[in-house]
């Protein structure tokens, strides 16, 4: 029986998460030939070629299949090391999310941190983010995650990423040029309404809203039966949907912040632990 080394399953994940060979080395502090190495010693190991390199490196149907088992196994090493090797952490954190990334950061990053720490209770609420940064102010929260516009002069968030804004739509829906764009948006409030309204705006491109919520779900499942277009941050796209920087005839919406709203001064050891986790699952978007 052969065992899979958790190094070179790592480095096979990074790889697909970055979308190359450098960027993976410069994330896991090794050289471009040392991430080659190892993945031809992964390839060698199981007999099998891993990536189409000839197409922007495309997983194979045998690279596709190892990468669902890589994650699980990857997400049940770290969380034994982190059990069996953190310092024991209790306490509670009020912690507020953008309704964008409820789904996708309850099942990884939260989830992991709860199997990880135990003993630490989380009170976690998603909205939008201008309520959350408002409700942070009132002491609501011990950390929040919020979006923000890019390249303010005073940015409020810390630790932040950089990501486009880009327009969500289905397959199925077609854009008359001469018609109104029929769009799905957010509550008033919403950075992301507020973008798109901007935008079009300035392009003279007639509109009318058709369906708004404050749930991520109604947002997706309104995209999924064509009722409209709407815009999300890139790494938030669900699977299925098309998703472009400008559709014609929707106008560029530029690029948003994504962080985190804290004070370091009074953060507990479990909220610490907790932004750790946060800032890791951010970066690996």
């Amino acid at each position: 029986m052969k065992n899979l080394p958790t190094d070179l399953l790592r480095t096979f994940v990074t790889i697909n998460q970055l979308g190359g060979f450098t960027p993976a080395g410069e994330r896991l502090g090794r050289s471009q030939p040392a991430i080659s190495l190892q993945v031809k010693r992964l390839e060698e190991l199981l007999d099998i070629r891993l990536f189409h390199r000839a197409s922007g490196l495309q997983l194979t149907e045998e690279g596709l299949l190892l990468l669902g088992y890589a994650q699980k196994m990857l997400d049940l090493n770290d969380a034994v090391v982190s059990r069996l090797s953190s310092p024991k952490v209790s306490g509670s954190v009020r912690l507020g999310i953008p309704n964008d990334f409820e789904v996708s950061f309850l099942a990884t990053t939260i989830g992991r941190f709860s199997q990880a720490y135990p003993n630490v209770t989380l009170d976690v609420s998603s909205d939008i983010s201008a309520n959350l940064l408002h409700d942070y102010g009132k002491g609501e929260y011990d950390l929040v995650m919020a979006i923000e516009e890019s390249g303010l002069p005073q940015q409020r968030l810390t630790d932040y990423i950089i990501e486009p804004l880009v327009w969500v739509r289905s397959s199925n829906l077609m854009l008359e040029p001469e018609a109104p764009l029929p769009l799905i948006l957010y509550p008033k409030g919403c950075l992301y309404r507020k973008s798109i309204i901007h935008a079009l705006t300035q392009a003279n491109q007639p509109w009318r809203i058709v369906y708004s919520t404050s749930s991520l779900l109604g947002i997706h499942a309104a995209i999924k039966a064509g009722l409209g277009i709407s815009a999300l941050s890139r790494s938030t796209v669900p699977e299925g949907l098309e998703a472009s920087a400008s559709f014609a005839p929707c106008p560029s919406l530029g690029n948003l912040s994504i962080g985190f709203c804290y004070d370091a001064n009074t953060l507990t050891p479990a909220s610490r632990m907790l932004l750790d986790y946060l800032k890791h699952g951010l970066n690996a978007l």
